[in-house]
């Protein structure tokens, strides 16, 4: 056992694993990192595209859904603040969500619609029950995913360059009904990139400003943010993807001109930033120490402990990505039976 109470035998399995993608050709190159009692243990094997140049411990990546959890602490420090409050309406800064209608069948035209129950809360955006979000099973037949996309919304893989200013963003949603009851159903994304709005309305700073100020800077993530600097481009790995049209792998993203090499005009709170293995360890260890970081504290004890707490009940008949291993914005989403071990923190990115 090292130091740190691991056993170099399973570190080296981990190792072995991971390698297994790489040399399967699944993907490029990755790095892990695991950490207990201060000692940290870094694999970093492959390429950081195909054919380029071997990955680095510092390597940035597009964290995708990994954002989610950064987005709900920026929330929770508001809360801490009495800027927001959990179960209060989000109208007042969001007034484009005021009187929400609500489709009658999830596949049926978007006029066919009745009134929400009731408003929608800072809470339903942070467990992604507001009541818009994926569809996954014949999504893009129904008539609200066609006008989703014609909005220019994109209810689909990150391309931060794809998508308007978030008041112009805002407007658009406005224009669809939603496809549940607040509060109903769990569904996936959305709630999050409103979430976004929100924080940068209450704070009366852009997104990334806040999150820099508030959590980046005091944290020591100097290589997050929502796009990659000139001069670290060349440290940005290349992304790729199954497309799901052709099953064929492929490039998604580059980095030279790709989608994260320039500001965009949105900072998506759902899966918008970029990140290195280091950085996130930093965020991660912040959660693990209730909120502390050294003699810092970026967020309260009880805000972490509520991030952490499982907010959903468990239902048989949850939707298909509800099965999956995948949170809401840090206030717990409901996780399949054989990991919902009290004490246990995870985060399953898309």
């Amino acid at each position: 056992m090292t130091a740190g109470g691991f056993s170099k035998a399973r570190l080296d399995c981990l190792h072995d694993v991971m390698a297994g993608h790489v040399e399967r050709g699944e993907v490029p190159g990755l790095v892990t990192l695991v950490s207990r009692r201060g000692e940290a243990h870094v694999s970093v094997i492959g390429r950081k595209a195909l054919a380029g140049e071997s990955i680095r411990r510092d390597t940035i990546f597009r964290i995708a859904s990994m954002t989610k959890p950064i987005a709900a602490a920026a929330a929770m420090i508001l809360v801490e603040e009495c800027k927001l409050r959990l179960d209060d309406p989000v109208d007042p800064l969001l007034p484009e969500l005021a009187d929400r209608r609500v489709l009658k069948r999830l596949d049926g035209p978007i006029e066919d619609t009745v009134p929400a129950n009731r408003p929608i809360s800072l809470r339903d955006l942070l467990s992604l029950r507001m009541g818009l979000g994926y569809i996954v099973d014949a999504s893009r037949d129904y008539p609200i995913m066609k006008a989703a996309n014609e909005r220019q919304l994109l209810l689909g893989p990150p391309r931060p360059q794809n998508l308007p200013a978030p008041d112009e963003w805002m407007r658009r949603l406005a224009t669809l009904p939603l496809m549940h009851q607040p509060g109903e159903r769990w569904m996936y994304d959305v709630g999050l990139d409103v979430l976004g709005v929100l924080i940068a309305r209450a704070s009366g700073q852009p997104l990334d400003t806040f999150l820099r100020e508030r959590i980046f800077t005091p944290l020591g993530m100097k290589d997050t943010g929502f796009s990659v600097p000139a001069a670290k481009l060349d440290r940005l790995a290349t992304s790729y993807w199954t497309n799901f049209e052709t099953g064929v792998f492929e490039m998604f993203d580059e980095p030279a001109g790709g989608q994260w090499s320039r500001p965009p005009a949105f900072p998506a709170a759902a899966s918008g930033l970029v990140s290195t293995i280091d950085d996130y360890l930093a965020f991660g260890q912040m959660m693990l120490d209730k909120g502390k970081h050294g003699s810092e504290r970026i967020l309260s004890r009880p805000s972490v402990e509520t991030m952490t707490t499982d907010q959903l009940p468990w239902s048989p008949d949850a939707t298909t990505w509800r099965r999956r291993p995948a949170a809401s914005a840090g206030t717990a989403a409901s996780a399949p039976r054989g990991i919902r071990t009290p004490g246990k923190r995870w985060w399953g990115s898309c």
